[in-house]
């Protein structure tokens, strides 16, 4: 384990996450301890990447192994730039259940020595860093007043937002990410008339070594966490099938649903957000899919009350759809590495109404018969186990699935939910696969485990 800190919360939030882990059902079934250990343990891998990078292939443009083999050129060129040729070295897994899945081996923490010349950038750019992603100029807060290209800097995450932007330098709360090139001078990070873009430091000694994929074959890899990849494969898309994403964007679930279809059917992918909508359209452009119709809508107000309407777009007359994707608003406390998350208790408890909403309209939009995925990249029972039991209170027509692949845990203790109903349940708890059994476990044991937070229901409307 790394000397990294734990996630930085607001002593409420952390109160409040204490209480859902400690919660009476689980204290009932594992004890006081155990409960408080596996707490402790999601505190501290929430701050630190997961063991492996995912990547999706595009396997409706080409075969697994053909993408394997490109990918690995494709970065064994990269990694000539900063080795020597002996020590190029590239691990790319296909995942042994999932067909469109590749796993590279995340190597990390590094022993790697911090430098005088500091940059400090901004948390969520820290948090890319971590994952590969080299510095991009936006994401810059403090320099050395005389930086110029070409000097190694030490790059370090600001914890709590506070880095005044343009500062030479920041005392406050901080963490070192690794060490990289400048590939811009100050002046021109900082320039107020005309704000430069792209790289401003080149990663090249990175306290986790994972591969860039900045323009990394865009069309055939795909950048995508793996229990978001096993949301597509629940849902189960079939050729031909009309399907609804409601909370679309950035578009990475719904191009992989058209891709499951073999892009034959129709997948209406909607989201609120104007310039959320470009990127889905792009995301599917780029990967050759037709079968996408896009429109910037609200989902919670996208059932028509006329139910004999047969417009092409939103709002849609209830039961119109075969299968529906819920990927919901949340709290987003699952997300990995986040070194910092400032929000107050009030912002994380004030998405169940919102996922309620849309709950329902998902429900009227279905067909008898039809599938609903519900899922969240969050860790807290009120966005999860908590919605799946009101919706089985609100909706009896709906039942529980089994869920294939199953590679996450089950459900969590809390809910009031039977051993039965939470073993249909899939929750990716990354807390659960720090421990030394886990440690030492083979794929794909190890990468199934350590991911993100993320939880995934699965129903069938009766």
């Amino acid at each position: 384990m790394s000397n990294f800190p734990r996630i930085s919360l607001k002593p409420e939030v952390t109160d409040y996450l204490k209480s859902v882990f400690l919660n009476k059902e689980v204290l009932g079934a594992v004890g006081h301890q155990e409960a408080d250990c596996r707490f402790q343990k999601l505190l501290t891998c929430l701050s630190h990447p997961p063991s492996y990078t995912c990547v999706r292939a595009s396997t409706h443009l080409a075969p697994l192994e053909e993408i394997r083999h490109k990918l690995g050129e494709e970065l064994k060129k990269q990694q000539m730039c900063t080795s020597s040729a002996d020590e190029v070295s590239v691990q790319i897994l296909p995942h042994p259940q999932i067909p469109d899945v590749l796993l590279l081996p995340v190597d990390g923490p590094r022993p790697v020595k911090q430098l005088s010349s500091e940059v400090v950038v901004g948390a969520q750019c820290g948090s890319a860093v971590l994952r590969g992603a080299h510095v991009f100029v936006p994401g810059i807060l403090a320099s050395p007043k005389y930086m110029k290209a070409g000097d190694v800097v030490s790059v370090l995450s600001d914890l709590e937002g506070r880095c005044t932007r343009g500062a030479t330098s920041f005392q406050g709360k901080k963490v070192f990410v690794g060490n990289g090139v400048a590939q811009i001078d100050r002046s021109s990070i900082f320039c107020a008339d005309e704000p430069a873009k792209g790289i401003g430091v080149r990663m090249v000694e990175a306290l986790y070594q994972s591969p860039s994929f900045d323009g990394v074959l865009p069309n055939l890899a795909f950048l995508q966490n793996l229990p978001s990849v096993v949301v597509g494969h629940v849902l189960g898309p079939r050729p031909g099938e009309r399907i609804l994403d409601m909370c679309a964007a950035p578009g990475g679930k719904t191009c992989h649903i058209a891709a499951l279809m073999r892009d034959q059917g129709e997948v209406v992918a909607l989201d609120r957000v104007r310039n959320k909508i470009d990127r889905i359209h792009q995301n599917a452009q780029m990967l050759h899919l037709r079968s996408i119709k896009v429109y910037c809508f609200n989902s919670t107000q996208a059932v028509s009350s006329d139910s004999a309407q047969e417009a092409e777009g939103p709002p849609f007359p209830p039961e119109s759809f075969d299968r529906v994707l819920l990927d919901a608003p949340c709290s987003g406390l699952g997300q990995r590495p986040s070194m910092s998350c400032t929000w107050s208790l009030k912002e994380i408890c004030s998405y169940q109404p919102l996922q309620r909403k849309l709950f329902h309209a998902a429900v009227q939009l279905l067909k008898k018969g039809g599938v609903l995925v519900y899922s969240t990249c969050t860790v807290t029972l009120a966005e999860n186990e908590e919605q799946v039991a009101w919706a089985l209170q609100t909706f009896p027509y709906l039942t529980l699935q089994p869920q294939e692949p199953h590679i996450g845990a089950e459900g969590m203790l809390g809910a009031g939910l039977s051993p039965e109903q939470l073993r249909l349940l899939q929750r990716f708890s990354p807390e659960l696969s720090w421990d030394q059994t886990e440690t030492a476990a083979p794929l794909p044991r190890r990468a199934d485990r350590d991911t993100i937070g993320f939880f995934i229901a699965k129903f069938l409307k009766n």
